[in-house]
């Protein structure tokens, strides 16, 4: 078996290629795939009958290079900077949705806002009938205000 592996090392890269390929996809952040890359250099390198040192060699080369170049392009590809990451719970704020149960003058109500359903108050302290359309002004804990569309 050994032998076998010695005389095919290709195989051995390409298995770490799939790998670290099959990893990335959980991680997301193109830092696995960098080794991805150095496995594939690497087994080219031993596709053309080069000793396991000079492989290993070539696999850390690569690697690196691909660190130090690769990564931050991918990066800025596929992760476009935001200026502020916003929660689920922040991201409610501007968000449109729609009175399910009466929000009570100077009380509470409920607003279904994309399938879920919030505690709302009204945000001028007036009562707003059931199916109105509101707009998210503000969140307090679990407890959001809205006004009036």
């Amino acid at each position: 078996m050994i032998e076998y592996f010695s005389a095919n090392l290709w195989q051995v890269w390409a298995i770490i290629f799939f790998i670290c390929l099959i990893l990335e996809l959980s991680s997301g952040d193109f830092f696995i795939i960098c080794f991805s890359i150095g496995a594939l250099f690497a087994g080219i390198a031993a596709g053309i009958n080069l000793n396991l040192t000079v492989q290993v060699i070539i696999f850390a080369i690569a690697s690196t290079l691909s660190i130090f170049f690769v990564r931050p392009v991918m990066l800025r590809y596929f992760h476009k900077p935001q200026k502020e990451r916003l929660s689920n719970a922040d991201a409610l704020i501007g968000q449109t949705g729609r009175v399910s149960q009466e929000i009570e003058a100077g009380g509470y109500g409920r607003v279904a806002i994309d399938g879920d359903d919030w505690k709302a108050l009204s945000a001028d302290g007036s009562a707003i009938e059931k199916d109105a359309r509101v707009r998210v002004v503000n969140r307090e804990s679990i407890i959001i205000t809205v006004e009036r569309i």
